[in-house]
């Protein structure tokens, strides 16, 4: 997927791997017009998942709405904590990824 997305046009900016309850590599990319992705490695999941990622300013309250909406946390790989954020993967009832996060500064 890295090489695929380095096709058209993104580079790695950085890879975050930095949680002691999963293993996971996270690859983030950037394109030249500042468009980001996120290429995740997660070895206890084994097949390709595809999700997109929302950046938020107060999780809990962001949290609280999809799970209203009848999203559900992700069997596959619970909420956590790191240094830099805090972050949970939510499935919504019709199968969609979303992995909801807020950068701690």
């Amino acid at each position: 997927m890295i090489k695929l997305f380095e096709e058209h046009g993104f580079v790695q900016t950085h890879n975050k791997a930095e949680n002691n309850d999963v293993e996971f590599s996270a690859h983030r990319m950037k394109d030249s017009n500042g468009f980001h992705i996120d290429i995740l490695e997660v070895p206890a999941v084994p097949r390709t998942v595809t999700a997109v990622r929302i950046n938020v300013d107060d999780y809990d309250e962001a949290y609280e709405l999809f799970i209203s909406k009848g999203f559900h946390e992700s069997k596959a790989f619970a909420p956590s904590t790191t240094a830099s954020s805090k972050y949970a993967y939510l499935v919504s009832p019709s199968g969609a990824v979303i992995g909801l996060c807020r950068h701690i500064k």
